[in-house]
C-alpha cells in the first residue's frame, strides 16, 4: 500500500507542477491573461504541499525521485496538451528516468 500511495501521489504532484507551469506558460506565452498565471500559481503551490505527504521521511530523495516523475509526465502533458509527438529519444530518456525513479524510492533499503 505504501509504494501505491506513493506512486499516486507522485502523479498528483506531477499534474500540480506541470500543470501550474503550463498555466503559466499560456498566461504569458499565449497572452491568455491574468487569471491564467494565478490559477498556475497556486497549482505550484499545491505541488508542493502533495510532495510533503510521500512516506519517505527525506526531502532529498522525494525530490531526486520527482525529477524522473516530472521529466516523464513533461513529455506525456505535452502529448496530451500540446499534440507534442516524443521521438524514440524523448521516450528512451523518460524511460531512464522512472528506472531511477524505481531505484531511489523503491531500491531494498537496510
Amino acid at each position: 500500500m505504501t509504494i501505491a500511495k506513493s506512486l499516486l501521489l507522485f502523479a498528483l504532484a506531477a499534474v500540480a507542477e506541470i500543470g501550474g507551469a503550463w498555466l503559466i506558460w499560456q498566461g504569458v506565452r499565449e497572452h491568455r491573461g491574468l487569471l491564467w498565471i494565478a490559477a498556475g500559481v497556486i497549482a505550484l503551490g499545491a505541488y508542493g504541499f502533495v510532495a510533503a505527504f510521500q512516506p519517505d521521511p527525506h526531502f532529498g530523495r522525494i525530490l531526486a525521485a520527482y525529477g524522473g516523475v516530472f521529466v516523464a509526465g513533461s513529455l506525456l502533458w505535452g502529448v496530451l496538451a500540446d499534440g507534442f509527438r516524443p521521438d524514440r529519444w524523448d521516450l528512451i530518456g523518460a524511460g531512464i528516468c522512472l528506472v531511477g525513479v524505481v531505484v531511489i524510492m523503491y531500491g531494498p533499503r537496510g
